[in-house]
């Protein structure tokens, strides 16, 4: 019997990825059906939402991702997406190693913040080990430390009618004709508020290089990797996304993706 068992994780990633790739397939053939409301695509958005609201109930808000042992780190945590932000004050902030970078948490706050990243690494800090699981297919275990978000969120004392974390990063990515776009992700409170929710500097004991994302990056291990927005420069607490780039959420998200990548 134990051939036939299939965790809740791989079974959520395996679906969510099934619907996903459907959407992303890039075939001509699909192009009517996935347009802005179109039937087909109305469905696999629903379906997202089906998903997001299935997890919520099977797993609970605090219920944690597995964490591994030190010794079954066996590899660097691979980078991926962008790896080396051209932006002015991006090369500026890392000619100086980041001296001079202030994380910011605004929007629908009591206390905005501004905070160096000396600040952030004084604060309470968690190490946690886990996997990262890629939409691409790959996974790779690694060593990560940095700030609970809960913890900044409380400083910063959230507003009620808060809904949203949208995290906006210095990577810049093809915009079409509009040209380059600022990279942006978002997460619901609920996982912003997670345990395993952190802001990390850290990568295996070592300061997180910039080719994973320093000097800050988002780590939301109860979703696959596209969710754990690196390059962190911002943060503002939102009701709702819905005037903010195109719409759902995030980048890629505002080109396919689906907003919720709960594994």
């Amino acid at each position: 019997m134990s051939g036939l068992k299939l965790d809740r994780r791989r079974f959520l990633g395996l679906t969510g990825a099934g619907a996903s790739s459907l959407a992303l397939a890039g075939c001509d053939v699909f192009d009517p059906l996935l347009r802005p409301g179109a039937e087909v695509r109305s469905v696999l958005e629903k379906a997202n939402d089906l998903t997001y609201r299935v997890q919520r109930a099977l797993i609970g808000d605090e219920t944690l991702a597995r964490e591994f042992s030190e010794s079954e780190i066996r590899q660097g945590q691979r980078p991926n997406g962008s790896t080396d932000p051209t932006s002015m004050e991006y090369m500026f902030l890392s000619r100086s190693d980041f001296v001079l970078y202030k994380l910011r948490v605004t929007g629908l706050v009591e206390q905005p913040l501004e905070l160096s990243l000396e600040e952030l690494r004084n604060m309470p800090a968690r190490t946690q080990i886990t996997r990262h699981d890629c939409v691409e297919g790959w996974s790779c275990i690694a060593k990560w430390t940095g700030v609970p978000l809960a913890f900044l969120l409380d400083q910063a004392r959230v507003r009620p009618e808060a809904r949203y974390a949208v995290f906006r990063c210095y990577d810049e990515m093809p915009g079409g004709l509009a040209g380059p776009q600022p990279y942006y992700g978002s997460i619901d409170l609920i996982d912003a508020r997670h345990p395993q929710t952190i802001l990390a500097y850290g990568l295996n004991d070592q300061t997180l290089p910039i080719a994973n994302g320093a000097p800050l990056r988002l780590r939301v291990e109860r979703q696959l990797g596209y969710k754990m927005n690196k390059y962190v420069h911002t943060i503002e607490l939102v009701e709702s996304f819905a005037d903010i780039g195109r719409g759902k959420g995030g980048y890629w998200e505002d080109h396919g993706y689906d907003w919720y990548a709960g594994i």
